[in-house]
């Protein structure tokens, strides 16, 4: 079995040879671990059919009953905030926004903005206030998409008239500039309405169109464990991406919004189109104040998005944008579809999001109107559905129909914010890495905060480390009714009997090929080998147990070995992977696939969950259930144990000083996105307190965030550290594993 494992770091082989209990410094052919399933055939696991992608079939179910989407609906929430790296929040730092260069129109005025994100980094856009009005006013967000040049955009006058023909624009001013018809008709309506930039385009130029939204090869000079940018291996495994930017920019803005002194902070109506409607419906899913929410032409069981400001690692891992748009409830939702991927929202999607608000008590407050006479648009008569909501639900007590009237559109000298007086600031690679840097330095100071001291701040350790490795891990326990165990061959031998089985994941649909061996004078505890040959990390050369497993069956513990996936019998040839499987978008940037997908580490640990499960009632006997791995195997087992909380009593880890901060490509096999920001490998370990656990491979002290979560626990006892060596650590981790 040796063409199993994949040797990538030279420490790693003699920390394996340890593990194995081999006498030699390099591993000869081992025996082949028993067969579960039949010579060539591998299990039948729907993780080895094709991966899904922006472009699958996204569906909703809703929810039975108030509390039970309730709950849902906290899970969907952290979801998005972690996978936009915003759980914690960032610390908000003032805005300073600067509005300057006022132009009065017919009914409106328009002013130039700019504030601050993070501190030195600047969302722009237009501000259009009504004139005549007093008092507090109803706000308007809009989110522009991806329109050319946002803001700035100009359709052309030989493509505006055929617009105009066509029935969708009712004047050429309107048709050419539609971004602007939209935020000039709601101030006439009595709104103050913000049109800001998303990242890269108009006069957001600190981060590149390119780099934003046309970003396809990974950047050496921007991926350094030291200094990174986006869509790096460092950025990922800290959920840094545009997308997060942009989200994080949205909230900002709401935040400037409903500060102003003539808005209506109750009163906050969002809108936005394609790539402005994802904005749209993602902000009203995690921010309770938007009022009502009008995303166009985007909701769709279809395409979820195609643009990298569309996607980040661990979004839509079992949910998709119906599910996010449905968080807008109970407040009010409007919709509209074209002949675009949401051509079928009224089949697809509505009818669904009709019946979760029926179950709310409130099917009036949603709607979704599909104009398959149309491409994908925000034209004039999209537009007047969309004025028609907002006049409904802000409470703007307008007569209607509202009709657009024509306008003189602003120059974009006229509504660009940078000028002599406010010149543009700092952009390109350099300033890329600063901002990072920025996020990473806030992240850090959070999570150094967060390390606990007592129950208290344990208990919030829990609730936000904890909640993010959730996330970044996708699983807890299966519940036991999901599993079946179909036994496939028993063979007695001196003092055991060796089992093969099927452990089914039926809920999963996943499929793993297991061995037990079971010790004639069993003691009612069971161990989990965790290993990189996965079961075969049971059996020395020579087809014997290993000697660490020949100690735990003497001790009268059961040991499971089992081929977690890519693992033996999930590898037809038997050649181990060198790299993760990708969906077949050439780009490569993570979300693409790790939005739709869980990764490969994770789903190993998703495959240790259902062993555990699965042995915490065996035999009806419902036994302590232990686990031990070493080096990466250690760091699956880690994150099992963190997962299943109290099922696993004993945890014997060695992690070789494994860190996913280590890692130099989103390609690497341990890739695990998002799992830095929330303390690497040590916030997995910290997680497993109070629960016993034997630790080695971490120096004599072992991490300080571990020690401190065992202390603030008042379970220092249950923390054991061992610096004896490597080649004393498997012995030593099976005589504590096994006493009494």
């Amino acid at each position: 079995m040796m063409s199993m494992l994949n040797f990538r770091q030279p420490a790693r082989r003699t920390l394996l040879t340890v593990f194995l209990g081999l006498a030699c410094a390099t591993p000869s052919a081992w025996a082949d671990a028993p067969r579960v399933l039949p010579e060539g055939s591998v299990p039948k696991d729907a993780r080895l059919g094709k991966l899904k992608d922006l472009d699958g079939y996204f569906p909703f179910t809703p929810s039975p009953t108030k509390e039970a989407w309730d709950e849902r609906a906290d899970q969907v929430r952290r979801r998005i905030l972690v996978a936009n790296g915003i759980w914690p929040m960032p610390e908000k730092t003032p805005t300073n926004a600067v509005i300057h260069g006022k132009i009065e129109r017919d009914g409106y005025t328009v002013e130039r903005v700019f504030l601050e994100s993070y501190p030195g980094h600047f969302v722009t856009g237009s501000l259009y206030r009504p004139v005549g009005k007093t008092g507090k006013l109803p706000g308007v967000m809009f989110a522009h998409g991806h329109w050319p040049n946002g803001r700035f955009t100009d359709a052309g006058a030989e493509a505006t008239r055929k617009l105009v023909s066509e029935g969708a624009e009712r004047f050429e001013v309107g048709g050419r500039y539609p971004l602007q018809a939209i935020c000039v008709q709601l101030a006439r309506m009595g709104c103050v309405a913000f049109s800001y930039d998303m990242v890269g385009y108009a006069d957001s130029v600190q981060i590149s169109f390119d780099v934003a939204h046309r970003f396809a090869k990974q950047r050496a000079k921007f991926d350094t464990p030291e200094d990174w940018g986006f869509f790096s291996t460092q950025a990922e495994l800290r959920q840094q991406s545009i997308m997060g930017l942009q989200t994080y920019n949205s909230i900002r803005v709401l935040d400037w919004l409903s500060e102003l002194p003539d808005v209506d902070a109750t009163r906050i109506g969002v809108t936005g189109a394609s790539g402005g409607g994802t904005q749209t419906f993602i902000l009203c899913a995690i921010d309770p104040r938007p009022a009502v929410a009008f995303p166009a032409v985007m909701v769709s069981t279809a395409m979820q998005g195609g643009c990298t400001c569309e996607n980040c690692s661990l979004l839509r891992v079992g949910t998709g944008n119906i599910e996010f748009a449905a968080m807008t409830a109970p407040r009010p939702l409007g919709m509209t579809g074209a002949m675009d991927w949401t051509k079928e929202l009224a089949s697809k999607g509505l009818p669904e999001l009709q019946q979760h608000y029926k179950m709310l008590g409130i099917p009036e407050r949603v709607m979704g109107k599909v104009m398959l006479q149309f491409g994908h648009n925000y034209n004039y008569v999209s537009r007047e559905v969309m004025y028609h909501w907002f006049n409904k639900h802000l409470g703007l007590a307008l007569a209607e129909p509202i009709l657009e009237e024509d306008y003189k559109p602003l120059t974009v000298e006229e509504m660009t914010v940078w000028d002599a007086g406010h010149p543009k600031p700092p952009s390109g690679g350099d300033y890329e890495r600063s901002l990072l840097r920025t996020i990473t330095a806030d992240s850090d100071r959070q999570m150094a905060a967060l390390v606990p001291n007592d129950s208290a701040s344990l208990a919030r350790f829990r609730e936000v480390v904890g909640g993010g490795m959730d996330i970044v891990i996708g699983r807890r326990l299966p519940a036991a009714d999901s599993l079946e165990y179909e036994p496939t061959r028993e063979d007695k031998k001196d003092g055991y009997t060796e089992y093969g089985a099927l452990l089914r994941n039926t809920v999963a649909e996943e499929e793993l090929p297991l061995v037990m061996l079971h010790p004639a004078n069993w003691n009612k505890r069971v161990v989990i080998w965790v290993h990189e040959a996965g079961k075969a990390g049971l059996y020395g050369p020579d087809g014997k147990p290993v000697e660490a497993v020949s100690k735990l069956l003497t001790s009268g513990a059961a040991v499971v070995g089992v081929d977690l996936l890519y693992q033996g019998e999930f590898l037809a040839d038997g050649k181990p992977l060198t790299a993760p499987r990708r969906v077949a978008n050439p780009r490569e940037f993570a979300g693409f696939t790790l939005g739709y997908n869980s990764a490969l580490f994770a789903q190993r640990v998703h495959d240790l969950l259902s062993v555990t499960a699965f042995c915490g009632g065996y035999a009806d006997e419902k036994p302590k259930v232990d686990i031990v791995g070493f080096g990466v195997a250690g760091a699956w087992a880690a994150a099992a144990r963190a997962q299943a909380g109290a099922a696993i009593a004993r945890s014997a880890i060695d992690t070789d000083g494994f860190r996913f901060a280590k890692l130099r490509t989103i390609n690497d096999l341990d890739f695990l996105p998002g799992v830095v920001k929330y303390g690497d490998l040590p916030g997995m370990l910290a997680l497993n307190a109070p629960s016993e656990l034997w630790l080695a491979g971490e120096g004599a002290a072992g991490p300080t965030l571990v020690a401190a979560a065992y202390a603030a626990q008042g379970a220092k006892n249950s923390l054991q550290i061992f610096d004896g060596g490597s080649d004393k650590a498997l012995s030593a981790a099976i005589d504590w594993i096994t006493r009494p």
